[in-house]
């Protein structure tokens, strides 16, 4: 439960007391401590939110807050996406595919990627439908701006997708004009694919930043729906899509990126990150982990995600580094967010 003074929920989760006039129920309601910033020995600051992880048997042996709240999982939809795309007919794998499940940084690589996937298909950057940005990478930002360049949509970390998505509707003989819309067969598809693997109705439906249809999911089943794709069998479309995030992981994320260094630290990992502080992962034999922010932070994630993987036996020196959240006083540590769940990784 959040601190008292913040929200102060019944027992039974339905009703919350009103902040400024506004009650806060649902997600709120149920989220308690996962994170701890400490400043000089003192804590700082409190990330609250929703984790959950599974065992080989897909039993939940960890969580805080509710596993069964409602919510959305942003970008870490991406691999359940690209599952339904490649059923549909979408014939990607290795690196590209990868990039069809990404949030990518909009390096160079990423961008010819993205041009690859929409020559392959007959198409060409104007057929994206994506909202227009400038790459996360700092350098390729950094180049980006200095050379002038407005907004695009193939800078923006969703171009991947999108460019997935309309290669998808060009090998199911779909049309590409309103593949964002949520009647359109691509979008119902998806949908199809991620309440199957989820084991979740998505009751919720609203609109992802990128510009495409997002569906609400549940910690418990985002969890159960990485297990499903990482234990999958060897050229299924589930099996291409694991094989595609844990062989090229930098594709799926960036230099530097924290989904980028969990799979890096811990052999035959599947991870995807999204906004508002959500991260899951799974490994081949079906334990898995999901986790939200309450306050949308990304600060807290590589801690808190590293701790449970941790307590699911996956820890080790490389995941302790991968976890590692300093907090800076002049450019120099002076403290670190410290998980509440699962394992803490040693401090450096």
């Amino acid at each position: 439960m959040i601190a008292a003074g913040i929200v102060d929920a019944t027992l039974d989760g339905k009703r919350a007391t009103p902040i400024h006039g506004r009650p806060v129920a649902g997600i709120a309601a149920r989220a308690e401590p996962i994170a701890l910033v400490v400043r000089g020995g003192l804590v700082e600051s409190v990330h609250a939110g929703h984790v959950v992880a599974l065992d080989a048997a897909g039993r939940p042996v960890l969580s805080a807050g509710d596993p069964e709240v409602t919510f959305f999982a942003r970008s870490a939809l991406k691999p359940l996406q690209a599952v339904a795309m490649l059923r549909a007919g979408l014939d990607l794998d290795g690196p590209l595919l990868a990039l069809a499940a990404a949030s990518h940084t909009g390096e160079p690589d990423h961008l010819r990627g993205v041009r690859r996937i929409l020559g392959r298909a007959g198409l060409t950057e104007a057929d994206l439908g994506n909202t227009p940005d400038r790459p996360l990478d700092p350098d390729a930002g950094a180049r980006w701006w200095a050379a002038g360049r407005a907004a695009e949509p193939v800078a923006q970390n969703c171009s991947g997708k999108h460019a997935a998505m309309l290669a998808t509707c060009v090998a199911a003989g779909w049309d590409t004009a309103g593949y964002l819309g949520q009647d359109h067969p691509l979008q119902r598809t998806i949908r199809a694919v991620v309440e199957e693997l989820t084991g979740v109705v998505a009751a919720h439906i609203a609109v992802d930043g990128c510009g495409a249809p997002l569906l609400s999911t549940t910690p418990i089943g985002l969890a159960r729906a990485f297990a499903r794709i990482a234990g999958a069998r060897p050229g299924t479309p589930e099996g291409r899509v694991a094989e595609a995030l844990r062989g090229h992981p930098w594709w799926a994320a960036g230099t530097g990126r924290c989904a980028t260094r969990l799979v890096a630290a811990v052999p035959g990992l599947i991870a995807k990150d999204g906004a508002d502080g959500v991260l899951a992962a799974a490994l081949p034999d079906g334990r898995a982990m999901a986790l939200k922010v309450l306050d949308g932070s990304a600060r807290p994630v590589p801690a808190v995600a590293a701790a449970v993987l941790g307590a699911l036996g996956a820890g080790g020196p490389a995941l302790a580094e991968a976890g590692q959240v300093d907090v800076l006083g002049g450019g120099t540590p002076v403290g670190t967010v410290q998980a509440l769940v699962g394992v803490a990784p040693p401090a450096r």
